[in-house]
């Protein structure tokens, strides 16, 4: 009957959602271990969030369980916070990939076509210290440099690269602010001229030339 169909409909979509994974604090580096990792960084009250986890979760189904790629979710406002601080994330839903320790952006399209079509050229074995042997000689020699370090240097290291980055987020958002308050002026000014055209009686010259042209011309005969 139709009332059967909708309960097992119900129950498909309860132990669809089960299946899904949360990574955690607790259980990230167990699960992501020697994978190439497509993460969605979200909260639940998330609007643009609710849009894409239809799509999502049918991209987890279709990797769930491959030998090296992981699909996964992360909720930045639950369990999932402290690997959503360990990676930046400030804005949702935001998906990163790559080396699960240092993890890239994702810039590409959202729809389910989209991200599998992208997943499957990407979510490959990458070079990386758990990876050596994708390496090339310069990074390995990258990482041998990076693993003789002391804890100190390295993260000395690590707080230069990404203050390295903030300053460059931060100079260009100075710069549009600028570019911002630019356009502003420039607009009121335009408008300011367009407002002084205006009140010198252009409306007056139309209305006269609007009669003008629909007057007969001088010096033509009248019906």
């Amino acid at each position: 009957t139709t009332v059967n169909m909708k309960l097992i409909a119900a129950f498909a979509a309860l132990f669809a959602v089960v299946d899904a994974v949360e990574l955690t604090g607790d259980n990230y580096d167990g699960l992501v271990a020697g994978k190439t990792v497509f993460l969605k960084f979200y909260a639940p009250w998330c609007g643009h969030c609710k849009k894409i986890a239809p799509d999502w979760e049918k991209l987890e189904k279709e990797w769930d369980g491959h030998a090296v790629g992981f699909v996964g979710s992360v909720d930045c406002a639950g369990d999932g916070k402290s690997v959503c601080d360990s990676n930046g994330i400030q804005g949702f839903p935001t998906l990163k990939w790559g080396d699960p320790s240092a993890l890239e952006d994702y810039q590409g399209g959202r729809t389910f076509s989209e991200l599998n079509t992208w997943a499957k050229e990407n979510l490959k074995p990458v070079c990386s210290v758990s990876n050596l042997a994708l390496c090339d000689d310069e990074k390995k020699a990258l990482i041998a440099k990076y693993q003789a370090m002391d804890s100190a240097a390295l993260k000395a290291e690590v707080d230069a690269a990404e203050g390295a980055i903030a300053k460059a987020e931060e100079d260009f958002q100075e710069e549009v602010g600028k570019l911002q308050k630019a356009y502003e002026g420039l607009n009121d000014a335009k408008e300011a001229d367009i407002a002084k055209v205006k009140s010198s009686g252009l409306s007056m010259m139309k209305s006269v030339k609007k009669a003008r042209d629909a007057a007969p011309a001088e010096g033509s005969d009248e019906l």
